[in-house]
């Protein structure tokens, strides 16, 4: 992995973390990630991160299914917001994307389209 692989990989762990809608697992793998870079653990605990972040990243399928449920309705305040985010799921869609594009989604994506290059 070069250098700048690896800067871009922290910037966008770093922005996961921060995410309001990071969850709890991938904050934890992020942390443990950072934490590992230059140790003779960093390889495997890199297998691991990008297996959670794999489990993570919401398709954008997914995020459209969620909005439209009742679970979803209380998670985004109600059957309007949920009906505005099922909305902007489909926009995605149609533009031909894959995943949800909130802030801890979108650095998932970033950093997954990197993981050829540092594992």
């Amino acid at each position: 992995m070069t250098q700048e692989t690896l800067n871009y990989v922290i910037e966008k762990s770093k922005e996961l973390m921060n995410a309001a809608t990071c969850s709890k697992e991938a904050r934890e793998a992020a942390q443990n990630w950072l934490d590992a870079v230059g140790t003779d653990t960093q390889s495997e605990v890199t297998r691991k991160y990008m297996a959670e972040l794999e489990a993570d990243i919401m398709p954008v399928e997914g995020l459209i299914a969620f909005a439209e449920s009742e679970a979803g309705a209380k998670v985004f305040g109600g059957e309007d917001a949920a009906r505005k985010v099922a909305a902007h799921g489909r926009e995605i869609q149609a533009a031909g994307g894959k995943y949800c594009d909130c802030p801890a989604c979108a650095a998932v994506e970033a950093i997954l389209a990197k993981k050829d290059d540092i594992l």
